[in-house]
Parts: structure tokens; sequence; C-alpha cells
């Protein structure tokens, strides 16, 4: 078995360090300007925001740690320009909040509740811990008020439609964070009931939480790393649990090639946080096993790498890898396999529908809730040998059918060696763009209804649903069934059940249709890969019998 590579730990300070000055170059280091500390260059600089996005304000974590610690080639530590420039940030925070406590992300009058809100009251505790003591006393004052307002809006709970599991943990880590800073009994006990509504989103027996409608590895990475900051001065039984079948559950999407998770997961995030696996890695060998693997495959430029991630989520990235530095566990004991390394495997997650199979020197995983969307590697070469996202067409009407969509009313079979998913394809919500009339209509609703925060939730969630959520179930069914006996085949057949036409379809291949800002990063193995495309006989068949099917040899 291998053991831990210590040389490769350095691959998170310089990956983290690299964007620094893509940090500072979006941010307002002028002193004497009004909006001196943003870090929202579309808003200061470009103009062509009319509101500062709060989420970008994370990269005040990122500057505060530099500034204090000694990292590989650091150039940061202890300039008191990068310390002014912090304090900048959190001032800048400070004056950009709603009188509810909340901020914006996406638009103006949004009052997010963790994504601008938790998120960057999370960052800003953080940042404010390292350098509370050379803050001057109204700016610390300030601050920390923001910081109970904040922490205070959070308290109150989900009233924005965000069914997602990662948020309710982020709600908890910001609110654990806020009650240890301010000492205030109340935010002590807001916690206890946000850790305690996040628990109602994770499933301990298979190891995943919820994100819309079923398990995404990227964001289930992503709440590891948040629980496992709370646990680190905050050591409950009941959170190392959940942090253990997480980790467990998370090792299954470790990919032989190197990369993670993608479109097996509801949200289709390609991204891994690596912190909270840095830090329980003395506790779960597993832990080290699955950051291994990642760390050598971020230092190959796969996953998703800072410098290709949006000016946006980069302020995330770069603080989670240099707090992955610091808790880096450099072990001696030897490290257990990953599911992909096993010789003989067959896991079927039954709440999940997540298939992990283990054969011939082969590594399969599917997710049968989403339509039967599947990936194929060989174990021995490494390599994504089969990526399948399932069937997409285009209707006469123009209208886009799938069946890459989490479905409760599926038929799932699965046996040794048969899968077998059938349902209705779903329309794809419609790509809508803002024209100019839109965008002025949109503004002026906000600015009639900003005022109430009820009415900003009630926005929001109308915008999710009509964008992300529900079921739309078109007049064509599928029926999709995957062999693994002697040899490995894939029959899908399309049957048509009204009067429509498909003059459009494709199956497998790499493509996504669910609305998720933190996807659709370019990854090198799509290169490996191609779909099939119908040719006209074969749509002619389609359309005229009103079924057809097609069969491929996998192996």
């Amino acid at each position: 078995m291998p053991i831990r590579n210590s040389e490769l730990r350095h691959i998170y300070a310089q990956k983290a360090l690299s964007q620094i000055p893509r940090l500072l170059s979006n941010m307002d280091r002028n002193p004497y300007s009004p909006t001196y500390g943003c870090f929202h260059r579309d808003y200061w600089l470009d103009k062509t925001s009319d509101f500062p996005d709060a989420v970008r304000q994370f990269g005040v974590q990122a500057l505060a740690l530099i500034y204090k610690y000694k990292f590989p080639d650091n150039i940061y530590q202890n300039n008191n320009k990068i310390r002014d420039w912090a304090i900048a940030a959190l001032d800048f925070w400070s004056k950009i909040q709603h009188q509810d406590g909340s901020f914006d992300e996406f638009y103006p009058y949004e009052r997010g509740w963790v994504g601008p809100t938790a998120f960057t009251t999370y960052a800003s505790i953080e940042a404010f811990q390292l350098l509370k003591k050379e803050i001057p006393d109204k700016t610390k004052s300030r601050i920390t008020n923001t910081i109970k307002k904040a922490a205070y809006f959070i308290a109150e709970g989900e009233t924005e439609e965000d069914h997602l599991a990662n948020h309710h943990a982020m709600a908890s880590l910001a609110l654990w964070k806020a009650y240890k800073l301010l000492h205030d009994d109340k935010l002590k006990t807001a916690f206890d009931k946000a850790f305690s509504t996040f628990i109602t989103y994770h499933d301990n027996g298979e190891g995943w939480s919820r994100e819309y409608d079923g398990i995404d590895p990227g964001y289930l990475s992503a709440t590891v790393s948040f629980l496992s900051k709370i646990y680190q001065d905050h050591p409950d039984p009941r959170i190392k649990k959940i942090i253990e079948s997480s980790i467990k559950m998370s090792s299954y999407f470790v990919y032989p090639n190197g990369f993670y998770a993608g479109s097996l997961g509801s949200r289709n995030t390609l991204h891994f946080y690596p912190h909270g696996f840095e830090i329980m890695s003395h506790d779960f060998l597993i832990a080290a096993s699955v950051s291994e693997k990642m760390l050598f495959a971020l230092g190959q430029n796969k996953l998703v790498p800072p410098e290709i991630i949006s000016d946006r989520y980069v302020f995330y990235r770069v603080p989670e890898y240099l707090q992955a530095y610091l808790d880096y566990s450099d072990l001696s004991s030897p490290l257990p396999e990953l599911p992909y390394e096993k010789k003989s495997l067959n896991k079927y997650f039954k709440k999940a529908k997540i298939l992990a199979l283990s054969k011939d020197n082969h590594y399969l995983i599917a997710n049968l809730a989403k339509g039967g969307v599947f990936k194929i590697f060989n174990q021995q070469s490494q390599k994504l040998i089969y990526n399948d996202c399932g069937i997409i067409g285009r209707l006469d009407n123009n209208m886009i059918i799938t069946s890459q969509w989490i479905d409760d009313n599926y038929q799932i079979e699965v046996n040794n060696n048969k899968i077998s998913i059938s349902g209705n394809l779903q329309y794809i919500p419609p790509n809508k763009l803002f024209t100019l009339l839109k965008n002025i209509i949109f503004r002026i609703v906000l600015l009639l209804t900003g005022w109430s925060p009820k009415m900003s939730h009630f926005i929001k969630g109308k915008i999710r649903k009509s964008i992300i959520l529900g079921q739309r179930p078109a007049p064509v069914s599928f029926t999709r069934k995957i062999y693994f006996g002697t040899s490995w085949n894939l029959t899908d057949e399309i049957t048509i059940n009204s009067n429509v036409k498909i003059k459009k379809l494709s199956i497998g291949d790499e493509f996504f249709v669910r609305y998720v800002p933190q996807s659709r990063y370019f990854q090198s193995q799509e290169l490996d890969i191609h779909g099939w495309v119908a040719n006209k006989e074969w749509l002619s068949q389609l359309n005229n019998n009103k079924t057809n099917f097609r069969k491929t040899k996998l192996l």
C-alpha cells in the first residue's frame, strides 16, 4: 500500500499563491476611493455592474492568511500593504450590508441567505481573528457589529427555497464561528438549530447530503470541508460521524484518471474541496487516500485549478488551498485502497441510486437517479474509456429534451449483470437571456420590492424554480439497459408518445443541462471521448415508427 508523499504538499500553496496577483488586481487598492477594499472589479472599475457582489469579499481571508503565515515563496508575509488591504476589504464588506444583516450576490436587493451572507461572514470572521490586534478600534467595532447582524440574519434560517446541504453546513459554520468570536449564547442556540436542520439533508447510512434532489460529490466535498472546520474546535461525535460517512461516499467519485465527480452529480460540479480531508486524515486514513490522489491530480492541472475558475468563485478556492497546506497531514501509515483500485466491487447505494462496479480491470460508476449517466475507466491504464451523460435531443418545436434529469418516477432495476432505467425524457428549462428591456423591467421590480426581505426571498425562490428545479416530462420515453456479464453492452430505446417529431438526437459524450454557476469548466478528458449523433435515416425510422433503439458494445 502507498504512503503519503509530503513533497506534494507545496502544490496547495503554489496553486493558491499564484492567484494572489489576480485577487489583488480585482481589488480597489486606492485608499482615497469610495470603493477602497472592494474585490468586484466589474463594479468599481469596469462599471458593468450596478451593485457590488459581496461574495468576492471572500478574498479577505486569503489576504489575512498570506499576511500571517509562512508559505513556500510567500512574498506577502508581514507586508503592511497586504494587512491594510485586508482591513479595507473587511471595512468595505461592512459598508455594503443591508439593514437586515444580509448581502447581495447575483443582483441588487437579493438578500442572499448563505451564498453572499454566510460565506462572507465566515471568511470575515477568520480574517478578523487573524488581524484583530492590528485593526483600528473604530473599524474593529464596525466589523464586529456587521458580523453580529449577519449572524442574526443567518440564524433566521432558510427563507428562499434553498435546498442545498452545503449551504446548511456553511450556515452552521458561520454561526459557530460567530458564537466563538462574540460569545453570544443566542448564536450557540442558533448553531444547534442550524446543525439540526442540516442533519435532515444528510443520509448517514450511505454518506451523502442532498443538493436540490440528489447527491452531488463536488458539493459533498465542500460539506466535508465546512463541517471539519467546525470539528477542529468543536469535536462533537455527531459531526465526526457525518464527516466519516461523507468521506467514504466521496471516495467512490475519485476516478482512476485523477478527475473527480462531474456529470454524475445532481449539480454537475467538478471541484474538490481538500481542507476537510486534510483535517480528518489522522482520524480516517481513507481521507488521506482521497486527498493524496486529488493533490497529485491538482498538480497535473486536473480537477478545477484556480487559474480557470471564474473571478466570482476563485475567491473561495484560494483560502481553501492555503488552509489545506497548513493542516496537511504528513502520515507514515499505509493508505487504504480507493474504491476504483479494488479488483472486485459491486456496491449499490439504493437511496442515492449510485452504482459502483469494479470488474475485469474496469471501474464503472453510474447515477441511475439521473437517467443512467455513467463512466467507465480502465484500471490499468487509468484512462476514461467511456463517458455517457445520457440522451439529448431537439424536437421539431425546438424544445430540448434529455434523460439527464433526476426524476423519482424512473423505473430502476439493478441485479448482478444488468441495470435498467426507464421513464420520460424531460424538457430542459429554456436558456433565457437578458435583453435591454427585460433587464430594465427586472431592475424596476427590484427597486419597487427590494425594500422587503420577504419579497426578495420570494423572487429568488421563483427564479430558482424557473431555471433549476421542477419536473417537465416530455411526450417521449426511454429505456436504458447496461449489461456487464461476459461482455459489457448498452441499449437505448426511445419511444415517441405523441405527434411531436425529433429532428436531432445524440447519445453519450459530456454535456450538462442544469443551471449551476460552479460547473461546466473544461477538463482535458473531454477531448478523448465522443458521443453518437443520430443520422437522418435513424431519425426517420424513429419518427415514422414512433420507436427506435441503439445498441453499443462498451467492452
